[in-house]
């Protein structure tokens, strides 16, 4: 979109940043550390921004060995080509890791390879992709020991909210557009604020980390040719950062690229549309890779070996390469009586302590209750929208590999097929999940966004997982790393000085003076407020905590006389409504019922109820 000497500026800046996720947080942070006022807008309502980082398990890649660390990283981007400036700083990036996070945040970080007692299922993934070369120089490190506790999400918002004197923020106000000067200059962007445009001045730079488009099925069809993706992570990554860099010529790169996660090879028990996956995290689901039980796609048939275990969303394609499956409109699993029994009475005693946050009995019962039953195979396909036939063929099928203790199909482990029983028969709607593109506006190791040519357009940067340089196969906390380093990165570049090759209308007394002195500005204000003091009476207390996805969890408890719980009222809370709404709606009631905050963990919300607990634990002790 156009900019000149007409257009009214509604508030000048010196560096905006679109987009308050991990990438944007890291960038606002460092451009005011450069000395700069920051913009800082999310589409997102508080206590929803975050972007992927707020959902993601919190583990940064690192390493120690340069030439190992690229190794691998060309390895996992063959047969295609990883940009080789990018992937030098980024490298540099992740074998400083340590000190960035010993300066940045003030904590010890954590390295897994470093501890001979780390979670085992973390260590198994550590090495993703072991078999390629170099794959022993990646470690994964922590801002504090411990991961899918939103800690690094927390540590960078709380950056931001430190910095309140330099760092403005808006929250529910989507970018709309670049503002582009004639010579190609980026003069600011248009925001819709209270659904009004407002055109923002960003004196030296616009920072685009508004992340991918997982939720914008136009260009998952267009991109990726699926019909649609569930989404993971964020429900506020619609692609915009992408249409702005397409309005002011920018190239892009990486547009096929995309992360799954989940049961199976990146499937989810399927909910409602626009609604995120149940089991996403769930890597490793022996009950449903074990016995009488397979997947099938959109024709009735199974598509892939059930008991491999996905690499971020991708399984083995032929022993050269690891690939998403193509995505399967209305895929199932099927499973017999026996398999349900087994379903209903899960044993997770010898899992992992991780897995068990993860393989709930909760999850277990929803896979059973939204099971559909029928009595026989074709009934079962009528019901589910599949060929009879097909479906009847392949359960002959698989039982005939599991007699012969061999599967023909897709050579799944001989010990881990049992044939299906003559009925009743069981269908489990899934579908397939989106944990995040990673395509964007081509951008340089400056993170400098590029035309088609090539050429940097001025005064444009980017960081984050809009347009990040991950390829084709990608390994676990390269996206966290990727936003820590560029983020940086584009947040000091952002804020250099630059001259202004465009003069502003003088739409304020103090446009003109905002323009000669660096600091000052002309803003429309902040939502970034300090936490409300709530009143207490008697047998009251006020408990708090940072346990949860997103700020404090704030509860007022009420005790009797005989310090006996009478209510428990959340006050204050930045969960995902998704996620945390059984937690804070149910538990409360529960741990009055039982005078107890040790109540078990809502399903899905390990991370809310931890933060719940907590804090009405801490208003006990008040009360003690």
């Amino acid at each position: 979109m156009k900019a000149n000497n007409l257009t009214r500026w509604d508030a000048i800046y010196d560096v905006v940043v679109l987009g308050f996720g991990g990438a944007g947080a890291t960038a606002a942070r460092f451009a005011a550390d450069a000395g700069s006022k920051v913009l800082l807008v999310d589409a997102a309502p508080e206590g929803h921004e975050g972007g992927n980082t707020r959902y993601a398990e919190q583990v940064i890649a690192s390493g120690d060995d340069v030439e190992g660390l690229k190794t691998y990283h060309r390895a996992m981007a063959a047969p295609l080509a990883i940009d080789e400036d990018q992937l030098d700083t980024f490298v540099e990036g992740l074998v400083n890791m340590g000190d960035y996070i010993k300066d940045a945040f003030g904590t010890e970080p954590y390295r897994f390879k470093k501890d001979p007692n780390a979670d085992p299922l973390v260590k198994q993934f550590t090495e993703e992709f072991p078999e390629l070369p170099g794959a022993g120089a990646y470690d994964l490190t922590t801002v504090h020991k411990g991961f899918g506790d939103s800690g690094l999400w927390k540590a960078l918002r709380k950056a931001v909210m430190d910095r309140q004197d330099r760092i403005d923020v808006w929250y529910s106000s989507p970018a709309r557009h670049l503002l582009q000067a004639a010579d190609g200059t980026v003069l600011g962007a248009q925001i819709e604020r209270g659904h009004v445009l407002r055109n923002i001045r960003a004196r030296n730079g616009v920072i685009m980390t508004t992340g991918g488009f997982e939720n914008n099925q136009r260009m998952i069809q267009e991109y990726l040719g699926a019909d649609y993706l569930a989404p993971i992570g964020t429900l506020y990554n619609h692609g915009i950062g992408i249409t702005m860099a397409q309005e002011v010529g920018a190239d892009l790169a990486h547009m096929q690229s995309y992360e799954s996660l989940g049961l199976l090879h990146g499937l989810s028990i399927r909910t409602t549309k626009g609604k995120r996956g149940k089991g996403n995290m769930a890597v490793v689901c022996p009950p449903i890779t074990q016995g009488s039980v397979f997947a099938i796609g959109t024709d009735g048939t199974r598509y892939f070996k059930e008991d491999e275990v996905n690499r971020h969303g991708k399984i083995n394609d032929h022993g050269t390469a690891w690939r998403a499956p193509a995505a399967q409109s209305n895929p199932f699993l099927i499973f017999d009586q026996t398999k349900f029994d087994e379903l209903q009475n899960v044993d997770l005693s010898n899992y992992p302590l991780s897995l068990r946050g993860i393989l709930t009995p909760d999850l277990f019962k929803t896979m059973t209750e939204q099971a559909v039953k029928a009595d026989s195979v074709a009934e079962l396909a009528h019901q589910i929208g599949v060929s009879a036939d097909k479906l009847t063929e392949t359960v002959s099928d698989f039982n005939f590999f599991a007699t012969h203790g061999k599967d023909y199909a897709f050579h799944r482990d001989p010990k881990s097929l049992r044939a299906l029983d003559d009925g009743p028969y069981y269908a489990l709607a899934l579908r397939q999940n989106m944990l995040n593109t990673q395509g964007g506006a081509r951008r340089n190791s400056r993170t400098e966004v590029l035309d088609t040519t090539g050429t940097p357009i001025p005064h444009l940067y980017e960081a984050g997982e809009l347009g990040a340089l991950f390829v084709n196969q990608y390994a676990g906390g390269g996206n966290l790393a990727e936003l820590l380093i560029f983020g940086k990165i584009a947040g000091e570049n952002a804020a250099v000085p630059k001259a202004t090759t465009v003069p502003l209308a003088e739409n304020a007394a103090q446009a003109v003076e905002a323009e000669t002195t660096p600091s000052s500005t002309d803003t429309l204000g902040t939502d970034a407020t300090a936490h409300e003091d709530y009143p207490c009476a008697p047998n009251q207390a006020i408990g708090r905590s940072d346990a949860g996805m997103g700020g404090e969890v704030v509860v007022r408890v009420t005790v009797d006389d005989d310090h006996k719980l009478e209510n428990v009222e959340v006050l204050e809370e930045s969960e995902s409504d998704d996620v945390a709404s059984a937690a804070l709606q149910t538990l409360p009631q529960e741990m009055v019922a039982k005078n107890t905050y040790e109540v078990d963990a809502a399903t899905g919300a390990s991370r809310s109820s931890r933060a719940l607990k907590e804090a009405v634990q801490r208003a006990l002790v008040k009360l003690s």
